[in-house]
């Protein structure tokens, strides 16, 4: 076996996390990013990777269940309903957002403090604009989320935002050294692209105080976004990262000497490497991870969809790529032969490991856990499978 994988590490990685499935050499393999921590590994943070119909969101959900044993919370932006099995499973409800409908998110929370509500109000504007912000932009941002804050009687939203960037005020004009109406003529694309979020066809999901009673201390917290998906596609992006911002507001806000160790899975992540303030946004995430205790899963399909952020070289893709390079931890399904030179480059796999790729088996993966690698398959049980099974409509089955 050694002879046919000189790169794979017999042994695993110990007995302490929970049970993955079986390595090469028929041993079990388990995994726990926060027993490795400081051993394999420097960084929480994963990314999975393997084209549709290997089994890589079946590795996620079980990985997510059986966390909850060991009392880790995982929250998820779900994009396509592919969590709704697991969290009736986990007997919770998701927190479902359609435009129009009864639950409302702020992304702008003052929980996790002025700097994530800045950074949170500058991607969500770039993404929208569909380019970097100019420093007048930037610095009109920065007075209007301080003006709010003084205004102590309820936490700002997006649409508060927008009046007062429509609107300035003298203060904002002392600040920036411009006329209040020069403020406004400057800022006004800035303020027409985040009103696009609190009005019209996306009104009604993240335009207002967070709706009361949701239930975050549950096993799972899902943001379902299904609603969107299909009627929403350019802006979907920006929804998930308002998402997934609000959840990690939540996270931050928590005043524990020992906070509680979250997985926070960013499925589909293709859909938003490909703006600039978001991708930034995210690696700010990535950064913060340590500091809370929270591991990042990011889930895609192909390393291709790194490069497909931007142009060669740009600022989207390296920060793309930096990503990667910050999840020490990458599952990599099966992958078609004209990903091996990204694979080979992007997660520094010899020519061996990289040619191994096209001919995984459902369910197998390589595993790079620090700088170990292993191939694993992974198991479940016939409970699980139920709960995974993203095939069901496809199958025909026999009538019971």
């Amino acid at each position: 076996m050694q002879a046919a994988y000189p790169f794979v590490a017999e042994g695993g990685l110990g007995g302490r996390g929970v049970y993955i499935g079986r390595d090469v050499y028929g041993g079990s393999f388990c995994y726990d990013a926060w027993e490795l921590y400081g051993k394999e590994l420097t960084s929480p943070n994963a990314v999975v990777i393997g084209i549709v119909g290997r089994a890589k969101s079946s590795l996620v959900k079980t990985y997510v269940l059986r966390q909850s044993v060991f009392g880790r919370q995982a929250w998820i932006v779900d994009v396509k309903g592919e969590y709704d099995r697991l969290a009736e499973a986990m007997g919770v409800r998701p927190i479902t957002l359609s435009p129009g409908g009864q639950i409302r998110l702020n992304p702008l929370t003052p929980r996790g403090g002025p700097e994530r509500q800045l950074n949170l109000l500058y991607s969500v504007a770039a993404a929208a604009l569909e380019r970097p912000l100019t420093p007048e932009e930037k610095r009109a941002g920065q007075e209007a989320v301080s003006v709010l804050a003084r205004r102590s009687d309820r936490e700002p939203t997006l649409p508060d935002v927008v009046d007062v960037l429509v609107h300035p005020t003298g203060e904002m004009a002392d600040a920036l050294a411009m006329e209040v109406g020069e403020i406004a003529l400057a800022v006004r694309p800035m303020a027409f692209a985040v009103d696009q979020l609190c009005s019209g066809n996306l009104k009604g999901m993240f335009d207002g105080p967070t709706t009361p009673g949701l239930d975050l201390d549950a096993p799972l917290v899902v943001l379902n976004l299904r609603a969107v998906l299909n009627t929403h596609t350019t802006a979907l992006g920006i929804l998930m990262t308002c998402a997934t911002a609000w959840l990690q507001a939540q996270i931050e806000a928590e005043t524990d000497e020992r906070p509680a160790k979250r997985i926070v899975v960013v499925d589909e992540a293709w859909r938003i490497l490909s703006s600039l303030g978001i991708g930034e946004w995210l690696q700010q995430s990535f950064k913060l991870s340590r500091g809370l205790g929270t591991q990042n899963v990011v889930v895609m399909h192909r390393l291709s969809d790194l490069r497909a952020a931007g142009a060669e070289g740009s600022r989207e893709v390296r920060l793309a790529e930096g990503l990667l390079a910050d999840a020490e931890t990458k599952v990599v399904y099966a992958q078609p032969p004209d990903q091996l030179p990204q694979a080979r480059e992007l997660l520094g796999l010899t020519d061996t490991e990289a040619e191994l790729l096209p001919h995984l088996r459902r369910g197998w993966a390589l595993w790079k856990v620090g700088q170990r690698s292993f191939l694993v398959q992974h198991r479940l049980s016939s409970v699980e499978r139920e709960i995974v099974d993203t095939d069901a409509r496809m199958l025909v089955r026999p009538a019971a």
